[in-house]
Order: structure tokens, then C-alpha cells, then sequence
């Protein structure tokens, strides 16, 4: 991010945006790439409300075409006629791994080494307790300052009970300190990309630096799964967690789901033992004993209707090509970079690809007033504290012309400072 680039978002003396011009040929230059788009039919398998581009990076993707009906079924014939012999009979117990693997074939983990069914905090919190119990006089979680909030509380929780500590490191400087300070560290905890600026952290570098220092790593997807190929146990990745509402559109609070890798899977102690990890539920033994497998990292009854909507969801990758996906998104993402550059504005987003997710970070002094604005003219996206205008870009139903279309509406805003409008001064509880 250069001086120049921040100058000019920054507005000058007169409070005047400048907004530039959003060039002539990106409408066709949108039009070639959607009629050479692979993944152009999949738009199909989504339900969008007319007039809207959905550019949410937050936690809820667009409604599935499949999942509707896949609940009224649940709710109608498997919950209203079968009742509670829905768990045999429509093998609502098999759930969590059946849809885990679901998962695991998204994010390269093999059958067996993914579990869903928990909320997003859950996992975060057995995965971190579990990470330090595999790591016995290791002391030390190195976590984020920049991270998602959320992962920080539970790894402060997890710390005070455990008797461990947790050091805010930021990533670029993660390396150096599991050099000089490895034998201490029990386990590295990063979000795979960065929930504000969009940046995708080096994964395989940051796992392999840890194993040279006896540490484990362990990953928060949620800004990843979904979005592109990530290949956990290519990379020997020891624990992930991640959820399914964000680019897996499992619903609103739709379950978080735990990678273990399999040399770990048999030691793998959660915090929080649940008579669904025992080996025996329906002994109901007294004594807690782990399950053989992944299944240890279950824990109670999971929501079957929201396990359910997303196991429907899932389908909107049948035949699917994560790398297809990829490639997607990082188009999508270009030529956004790109129009939001012609309207003479910064981006907080790598430009390199290794470097990028599937979101992109737009600065501006009054992010609330311009995305209320542009939601009122159809462009949802959301807002991050303290200047940032996010704008994610799922592959499987984002289309070029909706990128286009967006940052034209956006620069016409600045241009004509309509969301100066007073009652985009008032913010929403949920930005």
C-alpha cells in the first residue's frame, strides 16, 4: 500500500471523494468472461432475490435452491412422521461425519478426519485445549492480534483454564519467534485468510515452520473453506475448524465442523467430552471413553435441522472443480481491484494471488454511511471497523457483470456523495 494510493482515498481539503472514472470497456470485459465462465450454470443452484448482488463477506452466504426443500422434508416427513426414529431410520445419527466428509473433500482432508455439528466457537475452543494437550509442557499459543475476535477470547479462556499462555504475534513475524522461542510454543492459531483486509496467510510455510520447532499449527477456515482448494493433509496441517454459513451457504448459524489429522486422531483429547465422542453412547456408561475415531470430536446432540440445510447446501458443488473455483475468484477479485481503481480508490487486499482470498477491502473514511447506501441500491456487502468496505465474492454465484455493476453503483454514491444522506447516518446493530 503505497503513500500515493492512501492520498488518494483520502479526499482532499474540500471533503470531495474523488471518484475518477469507472472505464468504458470493463461492461465488455465483464460480458467476455461471463460467457467463457465455467462455473456460469451453478448460479442456477442458488435462490437470488432479483435486483440484488450479493457480496456479503460475512457470515451468511445465499440461499441454496436445494435447501428449502431438503427442510421442509426434514421437518414435514423425517421430524413430523418418523419422528425419533428419524435418527435410524433417516440416519440422523451418521450426520456429523457423513457431512464432515462432505466438507473434507472441499478442503483436501480424506474420509474420517473431518467432524461437523457444533458452533464455530465449540470447535475453536476444543481444537486450541486440544492442540495444548497434545503438546504436554508446551505452554504457549501464538494467536493474532489482527484475528477475528472470537478466536482471541477462546484462546484467553482456553489459557487461564489450562494454565497456558497466549502470545499475540502478528504473522509476518510468527517464523522468527517459533526460532527463538519454539521449545515453548505448543501450538500456532491463525485465521487462514485475514477477516478484514482479505489476505491469505501462508499456510503451508507457517505449518511447516512450526513442525521445525516441535509446535503444532492449527487453522481457522472460516474466510477459506469453500472459496478454494486448501489441502490439509497435503500440507500436514495437525487441526482446523471452520463454519458453514459463510462460503458453504449452510444457512444462518449453520454448524462449524473440526479437522483432526489422522496421526493426531488417536490422542486427540477435547476439552469438552460429550456422550456423542464416547465410544459407547448408548452404553451410558458412568466413565467417559473417547471414540476410536474422528467421532471423539463430537459432543452433544448436534441441530439436526440446520445439519440438514447444510448437507443440501453442499450439493451446490456436485461436480464442482475447486480449482475452477479458485480461478474464479481470483478473476472476480481482479477485475473488482481493477474498477474500484479506475474510481481512484484503495484497496486493502494483496494484489499478489498468493497473497489473496476471495474478499477484497475497500478503504473510506465513512464505511457505515457509503454500504448503507449501497445496500439501498441493491449491493450488499459489510463493513469493519475502523475504515473498511468488505465485499466477498463467492465464485459459485457471483457473477463478472454483478462486479462491474457494483463498483459502478459505488462510484456513483461518492460521485454524487448521496451517502451523505442523513438517514444513512444511523448504523445498523449488524454491520
Amino acid at each position: 500500500m503505497s503513500d500515493s494510493m492512501s492520498n488518494t482515498a483520502a479526499g482532499d481539503s474540500s471533503g470531495h471523494f474523488p471518484t475518477g472514472r469507472l472505464g468504458a470497456d470493463r461492461v465488455t470485459e465483464a460480458a467476455k468472461l461471463d460467457a467463457a465462465d465455467p462455473l456460469a450454470h451453478v448460479r442456477e443452484r442458488f435462490l437470488l432475490p432479483a435486483g440484488v448482488i450479493y457480496l456479503d463477506g460475512n457470515s451468511l452466504g445465499a440461499l441454496p435452491a436445494a435447501v428449502p426443500e431438503a427442510l421442509n422434508d426434514a421437518v414435514h416427513r423425517q421430524w413430523g412422521t418418523d419422528l425419533i426414529r428419524s435418527w435410524n431410520a433417516n440416519d440422523w445419527w451418521s450426520a456429523p461425519a457423513r457431512i464432515g466428509d462432505r466438507i473434507g473433500a472441499l478442503i483436501g482432508a480424506a474420509p474420517g478426519r473431518v467432524v461437523c455439528g457444533d458452533s464455530t466457537s465449540v470447535q475453536i475452543f476444543n481444537a486450541v485445549a486440544g492442540a495444548l494437550r497434545l503438546r504436554p509442557g508446551r505452554t504457549v499459543v501464538l494467536a493474532d492480534p489482527d484475528s477475528f475476535p472470537t478466536d482471541l477470547y477462546l484462546a484467553d479462556s482456553i489459557a487461564k483454564l489450562l494454565g497456558a499462555q497466549v502470545r499475540r504475534v502478528p504473522v509476518g513475524e510468527v517464523e522468527q519467534v517459533l526460532r527463538t522461542d519454539g521449545a515453548t510454543i505448543a501450538v500456532i492459531a491463525y485465521n487462514h485468510v485475514d477477516y478484514r483486509s482479505g489476505e491469505l496467510r501462508d499456510l503451508p510455510g507457517l505449518t511447516a515452520a512450526a513442525h521445525a520447532a516441535g509446535a503444532l499449527a492449527l487453522w481457522d477456515l472460516c474466510h477459506s473453506a469453500g472459496a478454494f482448494p486448501i489441502d490439509l493433509d497435503a500440507h500436514e496441517v495437525d487441526l482446523a475448524v471452520g463454519c458453514g454459513y459463510k462460503y458453504l451457504s449452510g444457512g444462518p448459524g449453520a454448524p462449524a465442523f473440526v479437522y483432526v489429522a489422522e496421526r493426531h486422531i488417536a490422542d486427540f483429547a477435547p476439552a469438552l467430552t460429550g456422550w456423542h465422542g464416547h465410544a459407547n453412547p448408548f452404553g451410558m456408561e458412568p466413565g467417559y471413553t473417547p471414540a476410536a475415531g474422528i467421532e471423539r470430536a463430537r459432543i452433544g446432540t448436534p441441530p439436526l435441522l440446520s445439519m440438514l440445510a447444510l448437507e443440501a447446501a453442499l450439493s451446490a458443488y456436485d461436480g464442482v472443480s475447486m480449482a475452477d473455483v479458485r480461478a474464479k475468484g481470483l478473476a472476480l477479485t481482479d477485475l473488482f481491484i481493477a474498477c474500484v481503481g479506475d474510481l481512484g480508490l484503495e484497496t486493502l487486499t494483496p494484489i499478489e494471488h498468493a497473497r489473496r482470498g476471495s474478499q477484497v477491502a475497500v478503504r473510506h473514511p465513512e464505511p457505515h454511511a457509503v454500504m448503507a447506501a449501497l445496500i439501498d441500491r441493491g449491493v450488499i456487502g459489510d463493513v469493519r471497523p475502523p475504515d473498511v468496505l468488505r465485499f466477498g465474492f463467492n465464485p459459485l454465484y457471483v457473477g463478472y457483470a454483478d462486479v462491474v455493476e457494483s463498483v459502478r453503483v459505488l462510484g456513483d454514491i461518492l460521485e454524487t456523495g448521496a451517502y451523505r444522506d442523513a438517514r444513512y447516518a444511523v448504523r445498523a446493530t449488524v454491520t
